[in-house]
């Protein structure tokens, strides 16, 4: 079997910045035990997969891989498969709006075409699940408790992909930040899904950020598409940033590990009532081809010397 995939960076202009996605345009026959070994082989943040055979008029059908689990939703995958699937005419160069067909649901892309576009998805609905104590929270990522923003919760927002958000005092504070998996795993221990921890600063232009997902099998993830709009809810509920329709705003991810990210909000309707986009540029890579064989037997494997010492 030969798969071509393409690689891309997502939420930047610059090869080499943002978040790595690979793509594989067609994964016809390719079973979902196969797709998540070959993400794990990868080891990118995700790797996604369209499947022709499985979408229709409606959308395009896609799944999406860490290289440790399947995800309901993502948003850097979300962009950069857009963006090849408008590369190879898999959708019109012209559309500017359409659909992936993603495990959590139906996700819509809006296109700004240009030279440089910038793609958007629209956020699928945010829920609140839980919250952490601010001392707890602290504690797991080694800062102490008065470096977190003055009287914000530690609260469990998903919108697909659950994530503890953890506002603190500055850029410097986020940058000090490092997750104590064995106190997270213990803070999370009831939860049946891999959840993640985002920690964060209100800054002029929005917010500098950081992502944390060992369960997920990424210790640090560059740009995530997938809790930006959760972040823009959370903000808005706490008065970080402006309720106002209209409003807009950029997450800087990525930095403290050199893939800076910058991650557009659009916010419709007071509190995002009508909708929240996420959005960002995408830099392409590379093209290449997998081959996948069939392992051979062991007698294929092995001279027939060594068969005969082990018979």
């Amino acid at each position: 079997m030969e798969l071509t995939y393409h690689v891309v960076d997502v939420f930047t202009s610059t090869p080499l910045e943002g978040n790595s996605l690979a793509v594989f345009p067609d994964a016809t026959g390719v079973d979902a035990a196969t797709m998540q070994r070959i993400a794990r082989e990868l080891s990118l943040s995700e790797t996604t997969f369209i499947l022709p055979e499985e979408s229709n008029d409606r959308g395009t059908r896609v799944r999406i891989f860490t290289p440790a689990f399947e995800m309901e939703f993502a948003g850097h995958p979300t962009i950069g498969t857009a963006f090849v699937m408008r590369r190879l005419g898999i959708v019109a160069r012209e559309s500017r709006r359409f659909i992936l067909q993603e495990n959590v649901g139906e996700v819509s892309v809006r296109v700004d075409d240009g030279e440089n576009p910038i793609l958007w998805l629209t956020t699928p609905p945010i829920e609140k699940l839980g919250e952490y104590s601010r001392e707890q929270c602290a504690t797991m990522l080694g800062i102490p408790e008065d470096r977190l923003a003055a009287r914000i919760p530690c609260e469990l927002l998903s919108a697909g992909n659950p994530s503890i958000f953890v506002a603190v005092d500055s850029p410097a504070t986020v940058d000090q930040a490092r997750v104590d998996t064995a106190i997270f795993d213990r803070l999370v221990k009831d939860r049946s899904t891999p959840t993640c921890v985002f920690v964060f600063a209100p800054t002029e232009a929005g917010a500098y950020s950081r992502m944390f997902a060992h369960q997920l099998g990424i210790s640090e993830d560059p740009a995530t598409g997938s809790v930006t709009g959760p972040l823009a809810f959370f903000m808005m509920k706490h008065g970080l940033v402006s309720r106002d329709d209209g409003t807009h705003f950029v997450s800087e991810q990525g930095t403290k590990m050199g893939r800076p990210s910058l991650l557009h909000v659009n916010v419709h309707g007071p509190m995002g009532a009508n909708g929240i986009e996420v959005g960002g540029h995408v830099a392409e890579v590379a093209t290449a081809v997998m081959r996948l064989r069939p392992l051979p037997s062991l007698a294929e494997a092995l001279p027939s010397s060594t068969l005969g010492l082990l018979s």
